[in-house]
């Protein structure tokens, strides 16, 4: 799993890629990332599947702001980012991972 940054010089935004491997997906057939950034809706976000099997997505976000969120497989898996910015507890008891842009 990875976060690529793409900070825009002309707008206070940041392109954000999220990535999962094939080997976090497993045989999921379907993957969103949902976060504060979407108003952690499940729907929102889908991740594009690539030939190799690595799941991505690319968002734009505000600079300056940390977003949390999680990956969600087959609208029932909820799997972190292993190469998050930090994690934070969530009202789960569980965490969310982090990215800061």
């Amino acid at each position: 799993m990875s976060l690529k940054k793409q900070y825009l010089k002309s707008k206070p935004v940041c392109k954000v890629t999220f990535t999962l491997p094939k080997k976090a997906a497993g045989a999921s057939t379907s993957a969103h990332v949902v976060g504060d950034f979407n108003d952690w809706n499940v729907r929102a976000n889908g991740m594009k599947k690539l030939k190799n099997g690595t799941l991505t997505a690319t968002i734009t976000l505000k600079r300056g702001k940390e977003y949390q969120f999680r990956y969600l497989l087959d609208g029932a898996i909820w799997e972190n980012d292993w190469c998050a910015d930090k994690y934070v507890r969530n009202r789960f008891g569980s965490d969310n991972s982090v990215v800061v842009v």
